[in-house]
């Protein structure tokens, strides 16, 4: 359908994430492509503020909105489905590449050109791209952080893992957040006010 394309990506919100673990609150792709592009721009807003980088953190930002957009279509693959081995990993990615050919077919001719670089890799992106898998785990780890301070021990395992993973991307700006943002993460809202005196 040539105007399905909006009503498509409104189904994000119906898609929720961490199946196979028990969650205090549920999130589903609305929630997560939102933090992951509030954190890809702040990713991007580091890299020129502190390592003199020139990078578009609205592009970031729209990346981040977007990345999990094919989900509409495939649903959210548990990790350890989606990393099983190389097989799966190179057959998941496929999938994804023609979901977004997909979702791009919703859309009136006229507007493809436009869409289609939100939700298929474009020459010059790579490192914005790279921001983005960055904040996918930074947000990921978010989760891991509030389910933690929910009483969730469920959660504890894959945050190790994905600190673990965030840290073996040695990326600078990933490093910064870490150090510097995440910490709040751990705090309540009286502590956060508190803080801002």
């Amino acid at each position: 359908m040539d105007n399905g394309f909006f009503a498509m990506v409104s189904r994000m919100k119906y898609i929720n994430r961490w199946a196979l673990m028990r969650n205090e609150h549920s999130e589903n792709l609305c929630e997560h492509s939102f933090e992951v592009a509030v954190i890809a721009h702040a990713l991007a807003v580091i890299g020129n503020k502190r390592f003199g980088k020139q990078l578009s953190g609205e592009r970031a930002a729209l990346l981040g909105l977007y990345h999990d957009a094919p989900e509409t279509l495939t649903g959210d693959m548990p990790t350890p489905v989606k990393y099983y081995s190389n097989e799966v990993r190179e057959a998941y990615k496929t999938v994804e590449e023609n979901a977004c050919k997909s979702l791009i077919s919703m859309l009136p001719e006229d507007f493809r050109e436009d869409y289609s670089p939100a939700l298929i890799p474009a020459r010059g992106d790579e490192e914005l791209w790279r921001l983005v898998k960055a904040a996918d785990k930074i947000s990921a780890l978010i989760k891991c952080i509030e389910e933690k301070k929910a009483g969730n021990s469920e959660f504890v395992k894959a945050g190790e893992g994905i600190r673990a993973a965030i840290e073996a991307m040695d990326l600078p700006e990933a490093k910064v957040f870490a150090e510097e943002f995440l910490p709040a993460y751990e705090m309540t809202l009286d502590e956060l006010k508190a803080d801002n005196k």
